[in-house]
């Protein structure tokens, strides 16, 4: 049995963390070990760990100083990348760990979130003129999904539009592959597929993460909201308790007096908000997320088994998501920017000119 498999079967008996299921993307490596495993990309330095060790909870603390074990014999040291509230307070009061958070993830009920959707008057606006327009929304099977071409043409223009080239590690966007107990909706406009919606299960809470919602740049205004909310009252008729649209990076709505990140890292965090709107929609997204009215939000954290969170662990995080070329990365976003800018002077001249 391929170890992707033997992940796979224990993330369905104990997955807890929300990005659990994303263990079983391509390009992790697994730590396994009697009934737990530990998913996570190697950084030659550091170990960068997609959210937590699954485990069962009794087990958490011995898993997960195992691993830590086999890393220090290394050289190396760990991060845990999207750990939430188990492993967080497991690490709470340890003298030998530290921890920064980064972001909040937004959280409702399946029949509270499908209830917003219908009671808002501006959800319920968006989701009408998705339907004036003919958008219409249907479950399929994965294998339906894997074998249908429209699919991929959708997720490859959404894409095309993104500020940085296509980012891994817990938001793998090649994930039309490897759809076995991943359940998918889709946006039909006539014979197009104008979006859809893949969602991981979250087993251990009897939930859902929405993992990714392409939507084709024509997709007429209220597809994702339409989607969503019809997903939603599906995962609520089949008795699901947890839904999250997972994290909103550098999102503050889950703040609280107890726990700050570091002065040096809420200049570096707030200066990514500021400028980095040209790669990655930190406020868009966050807003995006806010208006379906979360019951809750729940803190993330990146945790490390260092006194103190230092730039090393962020550098890891970034070659996690870029694999290994964050530098690489960087520079084709900052290219595609520039190609952008020149795109719309260019737009922009020619309606002024027009207008003479």
């Amino acid at each position: 049995m391929q170890e992707y498999t033997l992940a796979r079967n224990i993330v369905l008996k104990h997955g807890w963390n929300t990005t659990c299921f994303q263990i079983v993307n391509p390009g992790l490596k697994y730590y396994l070990r009697n009934d737990a495993v530990v998913g996570y990309v190697d950084t030659t330095k550091v170990r960068v760990v997609a959210g937590a060790p699954v485990c069962s909870l009794h087990r958490l603390a011995e898993v997960a100083g195992e691993f830590e074990d086999e890393a220090k014999k290394l050289r190396q040291t760990v991060c845990y990348f999207g750990a939430e509230a188990r492993l967080e307070a497991l690490y709470q009061s340890s003298d030998k760990h530290s921890r920064i958070q980064l972001g909040a993830q937004p959280v409702w009920t399946p029949a509270k979130f499908a209830e917003i959707c219908l009671s808002n008057s501006t959800l319920r606006a968006q989701r009408n003129r998705a339907k004036n327009k003919g958008v219409s929304i249907r479950e399929i099977s994965p294998a339906q999904a894997m074998e249908d071409i429209r699919l991929r043409e959708c997720l490859t223009q959404w894409l095309e539009i993104k500020g940085l080239p296509a980012l891994h590690f817990v938001i793998e966007p090649e994930t039309l592959e490897r759809l076995e107990f991943r359940r998918i909706f889709i946006a039909e406009r006539g014979d197009d597929v104008v979006a859809f919606l893949i969602l991981s299960p979250i087993p251990a809470r009897n939930g859902w993460l929405t993992e990714q919602f392409p939507h084709k740049p024509n997709a007429p205004n209220g597809t994702v909201e339409l989607m969503l909310s019809e997903a939603a009252g599906k995962l609520a008729d089949d008795g699901a308790q947890y839904l999250t649209l997972g994290l909103s990076p550098l999102s503050v709505r889950a703040n609280t007096e107890v726990f700050r990140n570091p002065l040096w890292l809420q200049a570096l965090l707030f200066w990514m908000r500021k400028h980095g709107q040209r790669f990655y929609n930190f406020d868009g997204l966050d807003f995006f997320k806010a208006k379906f009215l979360p019951q809750y939000w729940e803190p993330v954290y990146a945790i490390t088994n260092e006194r103190v969170f230092t730039g090393r662990a962020l550098w890891a995080i970034a070659k996690a998501f870029t694999a290994n070329q964050p530098v690489r990365v960087i520079s084709k976003g900052l290219f595609k920017a520039v190609v952008a800018e020149m795109r719309n002077f260019r737009n922009f001249l020619r309606s002024h000119i027009m207008k003479k």
